[in-house]
């Protein structure tokens, strides 16, 4: 990873296949140099190859899988935004965020592309240009796409969301109760009370229910194999999994196929 500054940076991997959920603070703006990228997010997945650009919008809950890989990343923060459209006269009608795509969009990857010199300077890099870079990206992206205001432009925090409508969308997701909350417009304290009202049971333990179903369902009926199933489902780890599947029904993950 090489940062020019704290919000402009390369990212690259060379490993094997990575897979992480999150959540992001900032709207992320990629181009994918090389390699290639998974995002799904709770009723959609994207899959992007070299040259693809697009946003992933703040406070979507997503999983970003991908194998060997290189993307230069812009992080456009609320508070450059806010200061962006300060003098915007615009009207939003904000809406639940979704991936934005800009497939090689030339505007945009000139934009982009203009940053590699940059990540090899010893020198710092000079702050005012890089204020004009990213201006720059907004408002190319203002540009090709003059609906992307409701996301840039909208500075509220997650308003308060049905929950029962978005656990059932999004419990697959592995992400700290903390996450869920704020991502329902919710404080923890809020987030487990109301939880308890809607569910009649803890989170913790609707969670590893639903998990667990939606992981004895692949088994059973796609023959899917416990270790491509457990980080789907919302595990951590394999053996935790394991040992909650044969705690709920009697018989370890590997004896699914054999009982269907």
């Amino acid at each position: 990873m090489k940062y020019i500054t704290p919000d402009i940076k390369l990212s690259s991997q060379t490993e094997k296949h990575f897979s992480t959920e999150v959540s992001f603070d900032h709207h992320m703006l990629v181009w994918l140099i090389s390699g290639d990228t998974k995002v799904t997010q709770a009723d959609a997945t994207y899959l992007f190859k070299a040259g693809d650009i697009f946003l992933i919008p703040r406070n979507l809950l997503i999983t970003v899988s991908n194998h060997s890989y290189q993307s230069v990343v812009m992080h456009l923060t609320v508070d450059r935004l806010k200061k962006y459209y300060e003098n915007q006269p615009i009207t939003i009608s904000p809406d639940y965020p979704s991936i934005r795509q800009f497939t090689s969009h030339p505007l945009l990857q000139s934009c982009l592309s203009s940053l590699l010199p940059y990540f090899d300077m010893t020198d710092p890099f000079p702050l005012n240009i890089a204020d004009l870079k990213l201006t720059e990206a907004i408002s190319i992206l203002r540009t090709v796409d003059p609906s992307i205001d409701h996301t840039l432009a909208n500075f509220e925090d997650p308003y308060k969301l049905d929950l029962i409508d978005f656990m059932e969308k999004h419990y697959m997701f592995n992400m700290p109760l903390e996450k869920f909350g704020h991502l329902t417009g919710r404080s923890l304290s809020t987030f487990h009370r109301d939880f308890k009202k809607k569910f009649n049971t803890s989170p913790q333990k609707w969670l590893t229910r639903k998990r667990l179903e939606l992981a004895h369902y692949q088994l059973s009926e796609k023959n899917m194999k416990p270790a491509e199933v457990y980080l789907e489902s919302g595990f951590e780890d394999l053996s935790h999994f394991s040992f909650a599947f044969k705690k709920r029904y009697g018989y370890s993950p590997n004896k699914v196929g054999h009982l269907s």
